[in-house]
């Protein structure tokens, strides 16, 4: 499975945080995971391999997860004003993505997290989200390069 394809199960998964409560979050993801493997992209791949991207795509869902807050701050602060509760939900997912990993996953260039991102943006946003998305990961990844 490609780096790409694992990021967009990623994507999905973080999809769930503003659709269901905490308390149901573990099932969910449970849920999603257990499901991968059973589509056409996955078929050729190894059940071990299968296993390894299952417990990265858990490992990341709740390392978001526990950085939500500063993460969701960090998009209000850089968005001009806009709350969250005015954004479309799937360019709010890909920018708590693209924040943690900019911020927090030293693994993942920014440049990348910012494409990846908008990359998301336009296959799961509206017209604008691309360049809303891109505008706002630029903001941060200036202010952390300031730092």
């Amino acid at each position: 499975m490609t780096r790409k394809k694992v990021r967009e199960h990623l994507f999905k998964l973080l999809f769930l945080l503003d659709f269901y409560p905490k308390t149901e979050l573990d099932d969910q993801v449970s849920t999603y995971l257990s499901d991968i493997g059973n589509d056409a992209d996955a078929a050729e791949e190894s059940q071990e391999r299968l296993e390894k991207v299952r417990e990265e795509l858990k490992q990341k869902f709740y390392a978001v997860a526990e950085h939500l807050e500063e993460i969701d701050r960090k998009i209000e602060e850089k968005s001009n004003g806009w709350s969250l509760k005015r954004l479309a939900k799937a360019d709010i997912t890909a920018l708590r993505l693209a924040i943690y990993e900019i911020q927090y996953d030293e693994d993942v260039p920014a440049g990348v997290a910012v494409n990846e991102a908008v990359e998301l943006a336009k296959l799961y946003g509206t017209d604008k989200s691309p360049a809303f998305v891109n505008g706002v990961l630029g903001s941060v990844v200036r202010d952390g390069a300031e730092e």
